[in-house]
């Protein structure tokens, strides 16, 4: 969105950004708790990792945004939903 609006940034002053306003703007998402309506669905993925067969699970928002991915050598769901409750 900046270039369209003809500003010129680095890589470095994001990166720069980045650090100084990521924690606030992580502590907020946190402190922000689930509400009352909200649903969220689990999606499990076999995948491929060095010809080794591997496990994706992802968490999806009712809107459909992934808010957490898990990749496991060894398929357990009930670890996996235990991992991400807890993120």
């Amino acid at each position: 969105m900046l270039p369209e609006r003809g500003i010129v940034v680095s890589y470095e002053t994001i990166r720069r950004w980045g650090l100084k306003f990521g924690p606030d703007y992580c502590r907020r998402l946190r402190r922000k708790g689930p509400g009352p309506n909200d649903i969220w669905h689990l999606d499990e993925v076999v995948i491929s990792i060095a010809g080794k067969k591997h496990w994706l699970w992802r968490t999806f928002d009712q809107d459909g945004y992934v808010l957490d991915e898990v990749v496991q050598n060894r398929r357990n769901t009930k670890a996996a939903k235990r991992l991400l409750m807890r993120c």
